[in-house]
């Protein structure tokens, strides 16, 4: 499932965009590929990213995948509910499954990110 109002990084996170903040989660793809997620590190507010950062692992019942920033800022908020919840990512991966709220630097860097489209054709060429 691809939300089309969401934008996506290659590594497999979505971005809600309101002005010069981006929310940040998992994409369903990746969910589906984690299997049952079991935990992940919340990172710390005020933690300042590049593009491209380690945020965070996420573990699940099948592996430990990393959390990259797929755009640069400041964590503003973070989803302390999945501290103790964390299969909410599983649940409801667009909704209250997302991961962090980054204050960009330069919202710019939105521009790199690829449209539901673009993911879509994406995640064809990389499963073929």
């Amino acid at each position: 499932m691809i939300q089309e109002s969401l934008l996506y990084h290659k590594e497999h996170e979505w971005v809600r965009l309101d002005g010069s903040r981006a929310t940040i989660g998992i994409s369903d793809f990746a969910q589906e590929a984690l299997g049952d997620i079991v935990y992940l590190e919340i990172p710390k507010l005020g933690t300042m990213l590049q593009y491209g950062d380690e945020v965070t692992e996420i573990e699940s019942t099948k592996t430990t995948s990393m959390l990259y920033a797929p755009v640069g800022g400041k964590i503003v908020a973070v989803n302390e509910a999945l501290e103790g919840r964390p299969e909410l990512i599983n649940q409801d991966v667009y909704g209250e499954g997302w991961v962090i709220v980054i204050e960009m630097n330069d919202p710019k860097e939105a521009n790199t990110l690829m449209s539901g489209k673009e993911y879509a054709s994406f995640l064809e060429n990389e499963t073929a």
